[in-house]
């Protein structure tokens, strides 16, 4: 066995469904991830096996045994990419949405770092391992749009450092709720775990990092505002967490959104729709810019109809 936990129910854990209360406890674990160990025996209550709807009592002894990590190996599949731009050193994707970037527990098929490895063989940088092969930079599953990819550890680093000096131009658009009053405005708040639910980020002074995101009013629709957001650096689920921040958190978005989702976006909508750089073997800088998706832009015309 890779590690033991042993957890003893306090009064907070009451009642509290056993998959729960470890996700919440174990950051490292997630509810799946944990529902697997469950069925498969590594998880006891008081010396005994139980099952994942299990309702903790007071006091109780939760031993959680995971397994060693078996080794992971990314593996090509044959899965189309939308490539806005390619040559040796790099290519430019239009990742859908419902896409993962890169394989990881729960998503080990269909990722676009599996699609990458067909397309490309063995042409792509080794700087973030077998399962990251030429990801320089990610977005989240259900958020399109562009991606750069590094064919080779030059331009890795490259671009790499051009993103940590926030040379590197990101732009997206999204649809947020409420009606912002600006024209524009700037978000400059530390983001960081979020201090309770551990899968979260949140802007937070502890353990966190500093995050800029500016924004612009592309239209107004009542209820609902059209935006144009430029990263200036690049935080997990900056946009998501700064406009929540503001009161005006992104449609669809079911971690940092309303309880009432908007459940025919399937996630947040948010776009990755313009990607600017300089070129690691040219110098020369290009910028890239993408169409709305359809999901995106049929949404926009839905709202039209409702504000009119």
């Amino acid at each position: 066995m890779r590690e033991s936990i042993c957890i003893v129910v306090d009064e907070s854990g009451v009642g509290v469904r056993i998959d729960r209360l470890l996700s919440d406890k174990i950051e490292s674990l997630t509810r799946s991830g944990l529902s697997k160990l469950i069925a498969d025996g590594n998880v006891t209550v008081n010396s005994l096996c139980i099952s994942k709807n299990y309702k903790c009592r007071m006091n109780d002894n939760i031993t959680v045994n995971i397994p060693d990590a078996q080794p992971l190996e990314a593996e090509a599949e044959n899965i189309p990419l939308d490539i806005v731009y390619e040559d040796d050193d790099l290519l430019v994707v239009n990742k859908a949405k419902g896409m993962v970037v890169h394989p990881a527990a729960g998503n080990y098929n269909g990722t676009l770092v599996n699609a990458l490895l067909y397309h490309c063989k063995d042409s792509l940088s080794g700087i973030n391992g077998v399962i990251r092969p030429g990801i320089v930079h990610r977005i989240d599953k259900d958020t399109s749009g562009l991606l750069i990819v590094a064919k080779n550890d030059k331009a890795h680093l490259s671009l790499a450092e051009q993103i940590k000096v926030h040379s590197f131009h990101r732009a997206y658009q999204a649809v947020c709720y409420g009606n912002i009053k600006d024209d524009e405005g700037t978000v400059h708040q530390p983001i960081g775990r979020h201090p309770v639910e551990r899968k979260k980020m949140a802007v937070t002074d502890k353990n966190s990092k500093d995050a800029i995101t500016h924004y612009e009013v592309i239209k107004r629709y009542g209820d609902f505002t059209h935006i144009c957001c430029i990263l200036e650096t690049g935080r997990t689920h900056q946009i998501r967490v700064h406009m929540a921040y503001t009161g005006h958190p992104l449609a669809g978005d079911p971690v940092y959104g309303p309880k009432k989702v908007i459940t025919k976006l399937n996630g947040q909508c948010l776009h990755a729709g313009e990607i600017g750089f300089v070129h690691p073997r040219t110098n020369k800088y290009m910028e890239f810019k993408t169409q709305l998706p359809q999901y995106f832009d049929d949404f926009l015309k839905k709202l039209d109809n409702q504000s009119r």
